[in-house]
């Protein structure tokens, strides 16, 4: 296939895991008391954190790549009316996620590292924007599946939203089940599922969805 500029921008997905994977990796050696383990990732960002100015510069192409990448293969599914509505919408509200993800997050960081509940900042970090983001992430990878088992042309894209939506599940789940000490390890799960996807997306979108 001949690929236009739209194609290319896909690569955006892949640097978008990238620099999340090396801003969750590299960061804590900014914060000594840190524990991978039991803290969330958000906690790297917070704005009393001793990592805060290394996580934005290592993750700040992350934030801006995740947004292109799914904007972006928003607007070539539409133009090109690939697969089905409900395949086309799942992307839609995965673009919408991730706009409402850059945005509420960046307006709401957390005031503190490991206190999720305290102030309006925290309320709607942990509340509003988490809640919202989780909520479209799951609709919009339930849609893909679903498009996925309907269409033979979509069927690997389904495959990774089932993927992404497990992860999802045990990240959700396991915070509730697990000890303390491992909230992290479990809350991973979620955050890297979206992230992951991000890539996924990135690819499709760079060869086409063929």
């Amino acid at each position: 296939m001949r690929r236009t500029l739209i194609n290319w921008l896909g690569i955006t997905g892949v640097v978008a895991l990238v620099s999340y994977a090396v801003a969750v990796v590299i960061s804590p050696t900014a914060y000594p008391a840190y524990d991978w383990m039991s803290q969330a990732v958000s906690d790297l960002s917070a704005q009393s954190a001793p990592s805060r100015m290394l996580w934005d510069q290592l993750a700040t192409p992350y934030g801006v790549c995740s947004v292109v990448c799914a904007t972006c293969s928003s607007i070539f599914v539409s133009e090109r009316r690939v697969a089905s509505r409900g395949f086309r919408l799942g992307v839609y509200l995965f673009a919408i996620m991730r706009w409402v993800s850059y945005v509420g997050y960046g307006m709401f960081p957390l005031s503190e590292a490991g206190t999720g509940q305290q102030g309006l900042q925290n309320i709607m970090h942990v509340y509003v924007v988490t809640t919202a983001v989780v909520l479209l992430s799951i609709a919009s990878l339930v849609l893909l599946i679903v498009a996925g088992c309907r269409g033979r042309g979509v069927r690997g894209m389904g495959a990774f939203a089932a993927v992404a939506l497990a992860m999802m599940l045990v990240g959700a789940i396991g915070q509730g089940v697990v000890p303390p000490a491992y909230f992290g390890v479990v809350e991973r799960f979620s955050v890297f599922a979206a992230v992951g996807f991000d890539a996924v997306l990135g690819i499709y979108l760079f060869r086409g969805f063929a």
